[in-house]
């Protein structure tokens, strides 16, 4: 069975493009595909990305998860972990190692929900 291709037909829009449109025009159809998923990501998480997210800041697995559980107790998580920690930290001078720390072992948590319900 021969497959119907229309690459030829499609090829004459793209035969007379320089190497720099050519590029341009990939990139554009690049930012195409990835802009929903960059949208989707800006609206949505789960506990494993903000875990995620935690562990690529320098905090142990063990770690990582107790803060998200304090936040998402919280109902921060859709700020992000690492948003929350980051802000937290800068609000009380201090590193957001030891903000995140402290927040995983249940300290800080009024201080957290304050600065949270402030700023929205």
């Amino acid at each position: 069975m021969p497959r119907e291709d229309d690459y030829l037909e499609r090829r004459k829009k793209l035969v007379s493009l320089t190497d720099q449109e050519l590029e341009k025009r990939f990139w554009e159809l690049a930012n195409m595909l990835v802009d929903p998923l960059i949208e989707l990501a800006k609206t949505h998480t789960s506990p494993s990305i903000e875990r995620s997210v935690l562990l690529r800041m320098g905090f142990s697995s063990l770690e990582a998860k107790a803060i998200v559980d304090r936040i998402s107790e919280l109902v921060l998580l859709g700020k992000g972990a690492g948003n929350v920690i980051l802000g937290l930290a800068k609000s009380l001078g201090i590193s957001y190692l030891v903000a995140g720390r402290r927040i995983a072992s249940g300290e800080l948590i009024e201080e957290t929900r304050n600065l949270w319900s402030k700023s929205g």
